[in-house]
């Protein structure tokens, strides 16, 4: 009786086999249809500038698995010609750019359908900077001085109304194109003032230790406390795959509340990324950013109406566009939550 039920046993012993390893099949492959669910969607950001603080909660929101969280393998390219038709074109589905760009993009000739989609920084930062000792301290005081441009055609239009404002002369002014040169290139060889960015350039010419004014634009006429910069993208992308843009916004978002909250931190991820970069530039900038990426905005990446309404009127006023832009299709807080 023994024997037999134990040759019984061995008799099913091939069953139970069978059994576990079908078992262990099912749940190999449910492992793997899970690697195939947890697959991230490719998408690129091209940038406008070289890596620097206004862009660092794109790279808080990479480095702490934000994207990845939203299904995004996301890359980050540096600027490399212009980033609107690139956008426009789908060879990047995200781009930095800055109101002013997009407007004058959308109203021209060969409009390029390019959507704000979220304010990095919720007020203009920028502003003309010079050297103390030339006594450059609003408008009326760029009579008979020369400015360094970066040739974009707007700037004499905006420094001549602006003067025109305060009382100024424009004709007295000396426009030379320096471009992309250093500030302090800038002001000590080339130029009496420039136009910059405070949270860089500025910062940077302090810790160099340079005595500047800096007459910001949004003091000098409030029309032109315009969203600088931005995140764009196409309109087609937002019609075709608007939960694509949504699952990257919000991780975004996710980024520059980290970069608010805790800009020490921030600073390091962006130095691991872009190591060729001053870091005390970066820790001191960030610092400085901090308070300015949402100010008085209820959430980061908000944007208003009115802010896209004066500047546009703004350029149609001073003969810059022939009609008044719908800023209605040019920007959405669709976006933002």
């Amino acid at each position: 009786m023994f024997n037999t039920k134990l040759s019984g046993n061995r008799r099913c012993l091939p069953g139970i086999a069978v059994a576990l390893i079908l078992l262990l099949g099912l749940i190999v492959a449910a492992g793997c249809s899970g690697e195939d669910d947890l697959k991230t969607e490719q998408v690129t950001v091209q940038l406008d500038w070289t890596p620097n603080t206004n862009y660092s909660g794109l790279y808080v929101a990479k480095e702490k698995g934000y994207y990845r969280e939203e299904g995004l393998e996301v890359k980050i390219e540096e600027a490399s010609g212009s980033v609107l038709p690139r956008v426009a074109e789908g060879k990047a589905q995200f781009g930095i750019s800055f109101q002013e760009e997009v407007t004058f993009a959308r109203e021209s000739d060969e409009a390029i359908p390019v959507v704000s989609i979220g304010a990095i920084v919720q007020h203009n930062t920028s502003g003309f900077a010079s050297l103390k000792e030339k006594g450059i301290t609003g408008a009326a005081d760029f009579e008979g001085k020369t400015y360094g441009s970066w040739g974009y055609e707007v700037e004499e239009a905006m420094i001549a109304a602006l003067m025109d404002k305060y009382g100024g002369d424009p004709d007295t002014i000396e426009i030379v194109t320096v471009g992309e040169a250093d500030l302090l290139t800038v002001i000590e060889r080339l130029a009496d003032f420039a136009w910059i960015y405070y949270g860089w350039d500025g910062i940077a010419a302090e810790l160099k230790g340079a005595d500047l004014n800096f007459v910001p634009l949004r003091e000098l006429d409030p029309m032109l406390d315009y969203y600088t910069p931005v995140i764009i993208t196409s309109e087609s992308l937002i019609n075709e795959e608007p939960e694509l843009i949504e699952r990257f916004m919000r991780a975004t978002a996710r980024g520059y509340q980290q970069a608010m909250e805790n800009p020490a931190a921030a600073a390091e991820i962006l130095l691991e990324s872009a190591p060729e970069l001053d870091g005390d530039l970066v820790k001191a900038s960030q610092e400085w950013l901090k308070d300015k990426y949402q100010a008085d905005a209820d959430r980061w990446g908000w944007q208003k109406k009115e802010v896209w309404e004066n500047y546009s009127r703004w350029l149609y006023e001073h003969g810059l566009v022939e009609k008044m832009p719908d800023v209605e299709k040019a920007f959405t807080n669709r976006f933002i939550r």
